[in-house]
């Protein structure tokens, strides 16, 4: 389908109410904060040290729904796209120019794939990608740092995850909406879990993982959308965000 419009769009001040919902409960509870066992089935049985857990996580999400200096932000941008074997050139609006390539893998098992196979040769039909970055901060690393200072270690590290997974469940709001802008929504009844388990049409992935590990390529993808000047998020020298 074609998407509403090639422009940049920018998020400044997304509603972090909203976003919470959206944070995996299995990457917050057991892989960042060590909960023992299934933390949506504790809290339906309300076992108290699941309740104390999920308390103590809305404790910091209420202080960073009150401050100023922690919001939620993102950027993102419909492309013209077409493959050229494993290669996926990045267009300008007319099809006419390559922005830049990005290459990558194909699997060696499996169907063989790869990213590029997503996307149409360039022709004469017009295909598109969606690029995007999200972020919560940027005051988050300051009150991190004041309360470790005050000896509230549980606080600042409960804080530091809701911002990391928080700007990951923004992603995954934000390519909800992507897909609908896109004419490709999600079925009615889809739920917060049903995308946790990737159960809708279309593919999101990022610069790190197996189909696209070169963190490299995190420098052009900030370049084609302005993320340093729209929502101030730089790369380090080992291309972090």
């Amino acid at each position: 389908p074609t998407p509403p419009d090639l422009k940049l769009h920018v998020l400044s001040d997304y509603d972090l109410d909203a976003i919470f919902p959206y944070i995996n409960p299995v990457m917050l509870y057991n892989r960042h904060l060590g909960y023992k066992g299934k933390f949506v089935d504790a809290i339906a049985k309300g076992e108290p040290s699941a309740v104390e857990w999920q308390q103590r996580v809305r404790e910091v999400e209420e202080v960073m729904l009150a401050r100023p200096d922690i919001r939620a932000a993102a950027v993102y941008k419909f492309f013209r796209a077409a493959s050229e074997g494993e290669t996926l050139h990045i267009l300008s609006p007319d099809g006419n120019t390559v922005l830049h390539s990005f290459h990558f893998g194909r699997q060696t098992v499996n169907d063989g794939l790869c990213l590029a196979d997503y996307t149409l040769p360039r022709g004469d039909r017009p295909d598109y990608v969606g690029l995007f970055a999200t972020t919560v901060g940027p005051g988050v690393r300051a009150l991190a740092e004041q309360w470790k200072a005050e000896g509230e270690y549980v606080r600042s590290h409960i804080l530091q995850v809701l911002a990391l997974e928080g700007a990951e469940a923004f992603a995954e709001l934000l390519h909800q909406k992507m897909r609908e802008m896109w004419g490709i929504p999600d079925a009615p009844g889809t739920t917060i879990q049903d995308l946790i388990k990737v159960r809708y049409r279309g593919i999101r992935v990022s610069f790190g993982y197996p189909a696209c590990p070169r963190l490299e390529d995190q420098a052009p993808l900030f370049r084609l959308l302005e993320v340093e000047q729209s929502i101030g998020v730089h790369l380090t020298d080992g291309f972090m965000m």
